[in-house]
């Protein structure tokens, strides 16, 4: 569960555990569900009755890896962590999570981008106080529509750390308002069934992000249908041309 990815944004993905429940629309086509009923990484169950599963000692030695890599190179590397998790779920035992902060702090190298659906239990679950996050962790929010984004906002914006926005999958329209953070990934729903994404509402979003100057990436439109070209924008943070 620690590998190199095809995921754009990243350079590495990375999942302490395995296991999560849904919580909001944007849970209700989970890729990592789909993925765990054919592979039963976690016995081939989901939900809040689920077991979340730790992945193994070898699979944890992966970030020190990328970080001896990165630094022999000169370069930094990206690492999402988790894809196939929440790292603020509240079924997941205290000592893992201190265990994923001791990690991330043994590996300057590497930028972390924790996403979350979550964020309201930063600060009960979190490892970190909101004013004590490390600097190579990014803190990110899944905001499928305008709903939850008005309310992950809110907690957010109260963490001193990189933030970023997944839009994605884009269920709405989404308007940000006073709202800065340093970077939004746009994306529609893959596979099937997937819930239309109108082009419309990533046009609003690379244009808002333009007038901001925040950082605007382009991932994919709905069933990874070819993105048009005007929204094919895939810009980094912090000056990278790409991570």
């Amino acid at each position: 569960m620690a590998e190199n990815t095809k995921i754009e944004w990243c350079n590495h993905t990375f999942n302490p555990w395995i296991g999560c429940q849904k919580v909001s629309p944007g849970c209700d086509r989970c890729y990592a569900e789909a993925q765990n009923a054919f592979r039963k990484w976690n016995g081939g169950t989901w939900g809040p009755h689920a077991p979340r599963t730790r992945t193994s000692i070898e699979n944890w030695k992966g970030p020190k890896k990328w970080a001896r890599a990165a630094a022999l190179a000169s370069k930094r590397s990206v690492v999402f962590c988790a894809s196939l998790a929440d790292w603020l779920d509240n079924q997941v035992p205290k000592q893992w999570r201190e265990d994923l902060a001791a990690l991330i702090e043994e590996t300057p190298e590497l930028d972390w981008l924790l996403l979350t659906k979550r964020i309201e239990n930063f600060e009960k679950l979190a490892p970190w106080r909101r004013d004590a996050v490390p600097k190579n962790v990014w803190v990110g929010i899944t905001c499928e529509d305008q709903e939850h984004f008005n309310r992950r906002w809110q907690c957010l914006r109260e963490i001193n750390a990189f933030r970023f926005i997944s839009y994605e999958p884009a269920l709405g329209p989404l308007t940000l308002g006073d709202a800065r953070p340093e970077w939004i990934l746009c994306g529609g729903e893959s596979g099937a069934g997937a819930r239309y994404m109108d082009p419309a509402w990533a046009r609003s979003m690379r244009d808002q992000c333009a007038a901001k100057r925040i950082p605007f990436f382009m991932k994919q439109m709905t069933k990874k249908k070819p993105i048009p070209q005007d929204l094919f924008v895939r810009q980094f943070p912090n000056g990278r041309s790409k991570v």
